[in-house]
C-alpha cells in the first residue's frame, strides 16, 4: 500500500472511510471533488468520446463534403416542418407567425445538421457515437428558441396580456425555488401551493399494519376488505430507489387497493431510507434481509401457501434474483412461489437505453469516488441523471412555463412521490452498476448467491412480466430479453405509458391500453420484440384486470378465511415509519 493511500489522520478529525479495492485515497477525493462539480459526470470519458467522433470525422472527407453541402443547401421546407409541428415546443399557433417561425425554422435546421455531423461517422465506437449525440442534443435544447422571452411569442403574449404580472410571477416562482435548494436544512421555506403530500395523510392511505421490521425493510400486510379471500398472498417488492407508494398513492389509482378489493391478501415491503452509516450494505443484504426475510414472513403468516411474488423496477431484478435462487436447487425450498411477476424489470441490460450512456469504466471510477466520500448515492443527484434523459419537457420547457410565463404545474399525488426521493449505499450501488450494468453478470451466469452462480433459466415459475412503451429507465425490449434467459412459462404484455405512468394505470383512467398475446396464437421457437409486438392484440383500458385474472388462474379456486393480521404484536399501522424518512 502506497503511503497516499494509508495517510494518517488528524486527531479529532473523523477518520476516512475504507478504501475500495485497488483505490489510492488521494486519487478518491480528487475524483469525488471533480464528480461534486460536474454532477458525477467523468470528464474523462466526455473528452475521450468528443475525441474518438471528431479525430474520426476529420478523416472521413465524404462525410464532410456532405454535412457541407447540406449546411449550404439551407433545408427546410415539408420535412422541417413536419419535424416543428411535432415538436412540444413550437406547437403554439404563435410560432406560425414571423418572425418566430424563422427563428424555430432555423433551430430545426441546427439540430438537424448536428444529427447528421453526430452520426454515421465510420469507426467511432457506438458508445462514444451515442453520448456524443445526446451530449449535443443537450447543449442545443439549452438553446431553444422557446427558452427566451425575447425569441418566445407565447411569453410575449402573456407578458402583454398580463400587463408584465407573468414574468413578475415567474421571477418569484425562480426566487422561491433558489431560496429552496441553497437554504439550510433548519431554515423553513413555503412550498408551491398545493405539493405537500403526505404518506398516511394524503397518499399510502389502504389500511394496514406493520407486521415485522428489520434495519433494512418493513413489511406491511393490508386489512381484507372480504371475508374470503385467495388462499395465495401477494408480496410486493418494491424499489427502493424511490419509496413504495408509487403502488399505494390516492385510494382511486391505488395498485395495492384494488389488489385488495379482488380478495387478494397483499403484503408490502417498505426500504428504508438509508444514511452515511449504511455505506456498506450490499446487493445481498437487500436479497437477504429483504426479499428473503419477507418471503420467510409471509410463507408463515399464511401456512405455507406458496406466494405471489410481485417484483417493480430495481426489485423485480431482486426478486429475479431470489426466484433463481429458490429454483436452483441449491438453495431453499421449490414451490414457495405461485408466481412470479415483473413489472418495468431489467435482468439483461446489454441495452440499457440511454441510462447506458452513463455507464463505463471511466464514469463509475468518478461515480464510485462521489458515493464512498458521501457513504451514498443522493436522491437529488439521481433524480438529475433522469431528468437529463428528458431535459426538453423536465427542465426547459418546464423553466418556461414557470418562470417566464409564472404558470406552476399543479401538483398531483404521482409528482409528489416523485419528488419523494431516497439515497443508495455506496457499496450496494456500486455493486448494482459494475455487476449488473457494466458486466451483465446476471445475464451471463455470473451473480453469485451464497457464493454460487444463479442463472435465469433455472426459473420455472409461471412468470408474468410488463413493460411500458415509453419508458427510459427500463426500455422495454430491454425487458423483453428475459424471453431468452428464461424458459418459464410466460405471459409478456407491454403497456401505454412510461415507467412510472405505464404502472400507474387504474381501470377508467383515460387513453389506458396495452398489447397482450391473441389468446389462440401458437408460437414456436423465439419471437424478436417486433415481431411479437407485430402479432399483439391491441387491448384498450388498463392492464390490472388482465393481470388480476391472470394471477387468479394460478390461484387455488376455493377461497379460505384472511389470515391473522401478522404472527405476533404489530408494529403499528399502515404506512409505517420508514416510509416517512426523509
Amino acid at each position: 500500500m502506497s503511503a497516499l493511500s494509508s495517510l494518517s489522520v488528524v486527531p479529532g478529525m473523523v477518520p476516512p472511510p475504507p478504501l475500495p479495492a485497488h483505490r489510492n485515497l488521494l486519487d478518491l477525493h480528487l475524483q469525488s471533488q471533480i464528480a461534486r462539480v460536474t454532477g458525477g459526470i467523468s470528464p474523462v470519458a466526455m473528452s475521450l468520446a468528443f475525441q474518438d467522433w471528431w479525430q474520426h470525422l476529420l478523416m472521413s472527407p465524404g462525410k464532410c463534403c456532405e454535412l457541407a453541402a447540406f449546411a449550404a443547401s439551407g433545408v427546410g421546407g415539408v420535412g422541417l416542418a413536419r419535424d416543428s409541428a411535432g415538436d412540444g415546443r413550437f406547437a403554439d399557433a404563435a410560432w406560425g407567425d414571423w418572425p418566430f417561425s424563422q427563428y424555430a425554422q432555423g433551430f430545426r435546421q441546427i439540430e438537424q445538421f448536428w444529427r447528421q455531423a453526430t452520426s454515421g461517422v465510420c469507426g467511432v465506437t457506438p458508445h462514444h457515437a451515442d453520448v456524443v449525440a445526446f451530449t449535443v442534443r443537450q447543449l442545443l435544447d439549452m438553446y431553444a428558441p422557446s427558452n427566451f422571452p425575447w425569441t418566445n411569442p407565447e411569453v410575449i403574449q402573456a407578458a402583454l396580456a398580463s400587463g408584465g404580472r407573468s414574468l413578475l410571477r415567474g421571477a418569484l416562482n425562480w426566487r422561491q425555488d433558489m431560496c429552496r435548494r441553497i437554504a439550510p436544512p433548519d431554515m423553513a421555506v413555503p412550498e408551491p401551493v398545493g405539493s405537500g403530500y403526505l404518506p398516511g395523510r394524503d397518499v399510502a392511505l389502504t389500511p394496514g399494519n406493520v407486521i415485522y421490521a428489520n434495519e433494512l425493510m418493513e413489511l406491511i400486510q393490508y386489512a381484507p376488505q372480504s371475508g374470503k379471500v385467495y388462499a395465495e398472498p401477494v408480496l410486493i417488492v418494491p424499489s427502493w430507489i424511490m419509496k413504495y407508494y408509487i403502488l399505494d398513492l390516492s385510494p382511486h389509482n391505488s395498485l395495492v387497493r384494488y389488489l385488495v378489493e379482488q380478495g387478494h391478501t397483499v403484503l408490502m415491503m417498505s426500504w428504508r431510507n438509508p444514511d452515511r452509516r449504511d455505506r456498506d450494505l450490499g446487493m445481498d443484504d437487500y436479497l437477504q434481509r429483504g426479499v428473503f426475510a419477507a418471503l420467510d414472513e409471509v410463507n408463515a403468516l399464511c401456512g405455507g401457501a406458496p406466494v405471489h411474488a410481485v417484483g417493480y423496477c430495481l426489485g423485480g431484478t431482486l426478486l429475479a434474483i431470489a426466484a433463481a435462487a429458490l429454483d436452483s436447487g441449491d438453495h431453499r425450498a421449490h414451490g414457495r412461489l405461485a408466481s412470479l411477476t415483473l413489472l418495468a424489470a431489467q435482468t439483461d441490460f446489454s441495452e440499457p437505453g440511454e441510462l447506458g450512456l452513463f455507464i463505463d469504466d471511466s464514469e463509475l471510477a468518478f461515480l464510485d469516488a462521489l458515493m464512498w466520500d458521501q457513504g451514498y448515492l443522493a436522491g437529488d443527484q439521481m433524480a438529475a441523471s433522469f431528468q437529463l434523459l428528458h431535459a426538453r419537457d423536465l427542465v426547459w420547457s418546464r423553466m418556461m412555463r414557470e418562470y417566464l410565463m409564472g404558470r406552476r404545474t399543479a401538483p398531483n399525488d404521482l409528482m409528489a412521490w416523485n419528488a419523494d426521493s431516497t439515497r443508495l449505499p455506496f457499496r450496494m450501488h456500486s455493486e448494482y452498476l459494475h455487476g449488473l450494468f457494466l458486466h451483465n453478470d446476471l445475464a451471463e451466469g455470473r451473480y453469485l448467491v451464497d457464493g454460487i452462480p444463479v442463472a435465469l433459466s433455472d426459473i420455472r415459475t409461471p412468470m408474468f412480466v410488463l413493460g411500458t412503451q415509453r419508458d427510459h429507465v427500463s426500455p422495454w425490449r430491454s425487458v423483453y430479453k428475459i424471453h431468452l434467459l428464461c424458459g418459464a412459462p410466460m405471459e409478456f404484455v407491454l403497456a401505454a405509458g412510461g415507467h412510472n405512468a405505464g404502472i400507474v394505470s387504474e381501470p377508467g383512467h383515460a387513453r389506458r391500453s396495452y398489447f397482450r398475446q391473441a389468446a389462440n396464437l401458437v408460437t414456436y421457437g423465439y419471437s424478436s420484440p417486433d415481431e411479437w409486438l407485430d402479432r399483439a392484440v391491441l387491448a384498450d383500458g388498463s392492464w390490472w384486470p388482465y393481470w388480476q385474472r391472470w394471477l387468479v388462474q394460478r390461484s387455488s379456486r376455493k377461497r379460505v378465511a384472511p389470515p391473522p393480521m401478522g404472527i405476533g404484536p404489530t408494529l403499528g399501522p399502515a404506512p409505517g415509519r420508514y416510509v416517512l424518512q426523509s
